[in-house]
């Protein structure tokens, strides 16, 4: 296999860039290789894309099967996503870490859910005695994540409601910690923030419920927030579903919506740590990284915030290497400099994942 070497702006972190590196025997290197043939390739390069909040394996009805697995992890690495948290999937996915042509997974198990308080057949769905044994079970079946779902409507208040009381849950997130699992949570409204931040959680997806107090309080406990903007663009869908029988939950998923780039502008600037994650699976195609990228630039995030919360920033949060002597060469290339435009990640000329370089179908010659 000959050698690659990648010219040009080699983009390292937010004040750091190299003028080229080589990918040698899959790895990265610093210096080039002394024998055989090397390709070069000219170009911006990035550490590999971050998706921290996707779901391999998992469409609107359920799990699907491994080759419907396989054509969304491939749409993840063309798309130059070449690391995913898994943010929960009823599908046994352990496969996907055995193949070196699809991306790096971590996974966090099987969603944790309340009985008849989330999406049918995505779940375990539960009650709270039950919660802190679930929790222990997805450490264990998970590579250092769980999942729980902190709101969900509640039928009989007709509005988005808490799952879990806060002593148990409180319980159940050092179970996880005990177990060396970090914990997430799915939560739309306030309140599963207040409860969430009081009972120790390390990260919340979506947070749209996030006001000035659980922003404080988000940013003096270190917890991270992955807001999926990509998705939160389906709640105007979801709030006309139910608003003929909940038009309380209608108005609530509203207001949410309006405010979603404010309550994200709110906590970056406080400091609370943001990472780019699009929630694809459940409603969403696979494949929307750049997209998500550019929305977090809507918050006031500048271009290289945004590209960190997708590559380095990510990378270290979830403790994986970039671009870095000897490390594996997952890295994309694009012809033109995303910090000028981040919506040249849409369009990525080169990928390169475990050293093995894949031509993007859509690249320019």
């Amino acid at each position: 296999m000959s050698a690659l070497h990648i010219t040009g702006r080699i983009i390292t972190g937010p004040d750091e860039e190299l003028e080229d590196v080589w990918v040698v025997d899959g790895r990265v290197s610093l210096s080039p290789p002394t024998t055989g043939d090397v390709e070069t390739v000219h170009g911006y390069a990035l550490p590999g894309l971050v998706d921290a909040h996707c779901h391999v394996g998992l469409e609107a009805h359920g799990a699907v099967d491994d080759a419907r697995a396989e054509e969304h992890a491939l749409a993840e690495r063309d798309a130059g996503a070449l690391l995913l948290r898994d943010a929960g999937s009823p599908a046994d996915t352990r496969w996907v870490q055995e193949r070196d042509d699809l991306p790096r997974l971590i996974r966090a198990g099987r969603h944790i859910a309340r009985t008849r308080r989330y999406i049918r057949d995505f779940a375990w769905e539960i009650e709270p005695e039950d919660l802190v044994a679930y929790v222990r079970q997805e450490a264990r079946n998970g590579d250092g994540w769980v999942k729980l779902v902190g709101d969900w409507i509640d039928r009989e208040a007709g509005d988005l409601g808490t799952c879990w009381p806060v002593d148990v849950l409180t319980e159940a997130i050092a179970a996880a910690h005990e177990e060396g699992a970090r914990v997430t949570a799915h939560c739309f409204a306030e309140q599963s923030l207040v409860d969430f931040a009081a009972a120790g959680t390390d990260c919340i997806e979506h947070a749209t419920g996030l006001v000035d107090e659980t922003i404080d309080t988000f940013a003096a406990q270190g917890i991270a927030i992955v807001p999926t903007l990509v998705n939160i663009d389906n709640f105007p869908m979801f709030a006309d579903a139910g608003r003929g029988k909940f038009p309380t939950y209608a108005d609530h998923m509203m207001d949410l919506y309006s405010r979603r780039y404010e309550t994200v502008a709110k906590a970056h600037e406080a400091g609370v740590a943001v990472y780019v994650g699009t929630d694809a699976g459940g409603q969403l195609p696979h494949g929307l990284v750049a997209q998500e990228v550019h929305a977090l630039t809507k918050v006031g995030m500048s271009p290289v915030q945004a590209i960190g919360a997708a590559t380095w920033g990510a990378r270290a949060w979830l403790g994986r290497p970039g671009i870095a002597e000897g490390e594996s060469a997952d890295l994309v290339v694009y012809r033109d400099d995303p910090r000028e435009d981040v919506r040249t990640l849409a369009d990525p000329y080169r990928v390169v994942l475990r050293g093995v370089s894949h031509a993007h179908s859509g690249a320019r010659p």
